[in-house]
């Protein structure tokens, strides 16, 4: 039944609120933020980059949605894991989560999945400086509590930034205080 299939792949979703982004366990963070929390704030990213590079903030929000929701199946895995591994293919696994919901619903979310993992449209470069922005601002975020070992994580988020908003907003924030916005 096309509704016990959209209530499972709810259930599987949910998982992604207990996963926890497992790199920054290395730079000594003791309780990481969960995929979850990271794709929410990639996702409000994500809309406002396309609003300030002109492209649609919807479909950019909904990329980034949709852009981690594999590691239900993975787990976050972080970068040192790779000389051991073979990254697994975001659409293969996509396909394989939905592959037993109605078709639109597969449809729509392999679709997003395939064109945030592409990176040609405007949206889908958006959505991924959002995931590396996120990335920089928690990595802000847990130096201003103390980890000091985050160096590596802000070079590799300014490094992979498409647009000039996002590379802009990136500066800014290196400048600025991730509690600068209670004075505001």
């Amino acid at each position: 039944m096309d509704a016990e299939a959209l209530a499972a792949f709810g259930f599987e979703l949910g998982v992604l609120k207990r996963v926890r982004r497992a790199g920054w366990w290395q730079a000594g963070v003791r309780d990481p933020e969960s995929v979850a929390e990271h794709s929410l704030r990639a996702a409000q990213l994500a809309a406002l980059l396309a609003a300030e590079e002109g492209a649609v903030p919807e479909r950019a929000a909904f990329l980034a949605l949709w852009h981690d929701t594999q590691e239900t199946r993975t787990g976050d895995l972080p970068h040192t894991a790779a000389p051991y591994l073979t990254k697994p293919e975001p659409r293969a696994i996509t396909a394989d989560q939905t592959s037993g919901l109605p078709r639109a619903s597969a449809e729509t979310v392999q679709a997003a999945v395939d064109e945030y993992e592409t990176r040609e449209s405007p949206e889908a470069q958006c959505a991924k400086d959002a995931d590396k922005l996120e990335m920089l601002f928690q990595a802000l975020e847990y130096r201003a509590t103390g980890v000091s070992a985050v160096d590596e994580w802000l070079a590799s988020a300014q490094a992979g930034l498409f647009t000039g908003t996002a590379r802009r907003v990136a500066e800014a924030a290196l400048a600025t205080s991730p509690l600068s916005w209670r004075s505001r």
